[in-house]
């Protein structure tokens, strides 16, 4: 392909030119010999095929070809300049800080992965992880006080403003310890949900319309018996000494299921599923920081997936 042979110098070469009107001059501004420049040029037009320059009394002239292929040349040598400024700006030491919203989902399952992924980088930077319900992760966000939230997508009316970047889906699921009765029936019907104390997102949790939604359209409706907490580390000991049901992201709990310690009950909860993803600022570009931590969260969010699959 052309684009794979065309170089910087070739770019550099011919912008220089078209500014000076002149080989000569370009030359001189490049620290290079004429011919070398003259060289470059005819390389250049000999891949493209056309003639990007005439000579004339006047200097050197841009053919109707020149003109065109000057706005991308030099678009692409500002972007290549303000990737490697970027770069440079990245690897600062001492001055960098980011903080970032995490909804219990994400800590529990892509976020450490993601955070080793990002120190690899070497850059000496203070990243504060702070968790909590949605709606005042995404306040904090819009007001600045966060840099990026990473959880689920929330509801239009939340989202004013705001950015969102889809990484993966996951469900909500009812989880209980091994042995709970209702993993002895042999028949489960999910309205025995409602003798037993129900773990339960609070209400300005994200998950917690979709659970109600899912509950209402199941008949189970209202839960008579339930706790209110977005605590992972009560709902995990809780679960283990009673026989409480969990109701909660799947992501939170995916390692304990696996291993055994947890057990999901037998019910369909597809409908429950919801997009999880970055959510920035749409007023504000990312740092060339927070888009290297951006870029870790989503490999490490698309290496899990493929590991799942």
């Amino acid at each position: 392909m052309i684009e794979n042979r065309i170089k910087y110098r070739h770019l550099q070469c011919f912008i220089e030119v078209a500014r000076q009107n002149s080989v000569t001059r370009a030359a001189d501004v490049l620290a290079l010999t004429q011919p070398a420049v003259s060289k470059k040029l005819k390389e250049l037009e000999d891949m493209l095929e056309v003639k990007l320059m005439e000579r004339s009394k006047k200097g050197v002239e841009l053919t109707p070809y020149g003109e065109v292929f000057l706005k991308y040349a030099g678009a692409s040598l500002s972007a290549l300049r303000e990737g490697t400024d970027s770069i440079i700006q990245a690897q600062m030491k001492g001055s960098m800080h980011i903080s970032v919203g995490v909804l219990p989902t994400v800590a529990a399952s892509i976020m450490p992965q993601a955070v080793l992924k990002f120190r690899t980088s070497g850059m000496d930077v203070t990243l504060n992880l702070i968790s909590g319900p949605n709606s005042l992760l995404l306040g904090q966000l819009r007001v600045g006080e966060l840099d990026l939230v990473v959880g689920r997508l929330a509801e239009p009316k939340l989202m004013t403003g705001l950015s969102f970047q889809h990484l993966y889906s996951e469900i909500v699921t009812f989880v209980v310890r091994p042995g709970h009765p209702l993993l002895q029936q042999s028949t489960f019907n999910i309205q025995d949900i409602r003798n037993y104390n129900v773990i339960f997102p609070t209400k300005d949790s994200i998950i917690a319309i979709s659970a109600e939604r899912f509950l209402i359209s199941q008949g189970v409706g209202m839960l008579p018996d339930r706790i209110e907490t977005i605590s992972v580390s009560f709902g995990k000991e809780y679960i283990r000494q009673s026989d409480a049901i969990w109701v909660i992201s799947r992501g939170v709990v995916e390692r304990e299921i696996n291993e055994g310690e947890l057990q999901e009950l037998p019910i369909d909860t597809k409908e429950t599923l919801g997009p999880v993803g970055l959510t920035t600022r749409a007023d504000t570009i990312p740092t060339p920081t927070m888009q290297m931590f951006m870029n870790c969260v989503r490999n490490t969010a698309q290496l899990l997936e493929k590991t799942e699959g």
